[in-house]
């Protein structure tokens, strides 16, 4: 098999964690005899600086050619001034909507050799597993009309039938393939906008009879992660709601560095870390590799089907978590083995090796 990849490392550690990450996909991409071909393309403030846009029609017609597109992350304070339309995160806006990216996936999953690194108590987090389905290009972001004067400022939260739908589905099938739990999340007691979208989600229930549908509003759905993130499967929710709901999800894992993401649609995929650009730290090589490592693994599973690469990325990150090695966001005792961006890759593909071994997987053919 071959593949199309398109890099988009973006501005301040980016850089840094799409090289790591590049390293280990094409050692998988080795292991599991698949052919990758990379096309590397500035995005987010880099471009700005270049092409006086985030994201150029050079970029997005090699995304467009693309079967993947790895991102690291865009923005920085050289760019906070700029007019809204030219951030480096407005780069991020069209890109998801000129790929009709409208799922945004988040597992929140608390590694159990990390557990003691979450601020929330050891056995508040052990064990927590779930995922958020994010819609990603309906609600609150888009909507219209949108502005600001001198007195007031407004914007306008809609959805379509087929917006909800659409990423409903998709979260009922992963519903099936987990613990057969989805929890829907609105604000349906006071925004009509909320009380259509459980409506909508009730109705596609109907054709998930072995999954159980719950819902909750969000003020709850975000008390409830913080006390007791295990309850959760798989949460559904809207792009605003999504937004605050996953980054909080991120914190109780520890860090933002361990949280990875994967943007889907009917025919484009993006995979990118939840954390950003932290220009404070650029150029150190201490930013922590593990969100985009992560990112990749669902690359192989949402975009190459190969569900037992994926797993070995993360069994491979565990055993190297497990023997004690730490990037520094994420080190908490005296005796962690704090190592580099690199050697943080360069170990965990070395616990992917191991793995392969003993699994006698020999050289895997699909």
């Amino acid at each position: 098999m071959k593949y199309k990849i398109t890099l988009l490392p973006g501005d301040g550690i980016g850089p840094e964690v799409v090289s790591a990450g590049v390293k280990l996909l094409k050692y998988v991409a080795e292991k599991f005899q698949i052919s990758l071909n990379f096309s590397e393309e500035l995005f987010g403030g880099c471009s700005y600086d270049k092409y006086g846009t985030p994201l150029s029609d050079k970029t997005l017609q090699t995304c467009y050619d693309s079967d993947a597109v790895l991102l690291g992350a865009v923005g920085g304070y050289k760019w906070e001034d700029l007019p809204h339309h030219l951030k480096p995160e407005a780069g991020l806006l069209k890109i998801r909507k000129s790929l009709g990216l409208f799922a945004n996936l988040r597992p929140a999953k608390v590694f159990k050799s990390l557990a003691d690194s979450s601020s929330l108590k050891r056995e508040v987090v052990e064990g927590t597993d779930f995922i958020v389905f994010r819609e990603l290009t309906g609600g609150i972001y888009f909507g219209e009309p949108r502005g600001f004067d001198d007195s007031k400022g407004w914007n306008t939260m809609v959805y379509l039938k087929e917006e909800i739908e659409r990423i409903a589905h998709l979260a009922f099938k992963a519903a099936q393939r987990r613990k057969g739990n989805l929890l829907s999340v609105d604000k349906a007691n006071v925004l009509e906008v909320s009380q259509f979208w459980r409506s909508v989600v009730s109705e596609v229930a109907k054709n998930y009879p072995d999954v159980k549908l719950s819902n909750m509003y969000v003020d709850n759905a975000a008390m409830q992660i913080v006390r007791n993130p295990k309850q959760f499967d798989v949460i559904l929710t809207s792009n605003l709601f999504g937004d605050i709901l996953s980054d909080i999800a991120g914190m109780i894992t520890g860090s933002l560095g361990m949280l990875p993401s994967a943007s889907l649609g009917s025919k484009y995929a993006l995979y990118e870390p939840v954390h950003g650009s932290a220009p404070d730290i650029a150029g150190l090589g201490i930013a922590n590799p593990i969100a985009t490592i992560s990112s990749i693994s669902m690359m192989f599973k949402y975009s190459f089907g190969m569900d037992k690469a994926s797993e070995l990325i993360d069994e491979a990150i565990e055993r190297a978590l497990s023997e004690g090695y730490r990037t520094k966001d994420i080190s908490m005792k005296a005796d962690d083995k704090i190592v580099t961006t690199e050697k943080m890759a360069d170990l965990i593909i070395e616990c992917f090796e191991e793995i392969f071994n003993e699994q006698s997987l020999g050289v895997f053919t699909l």
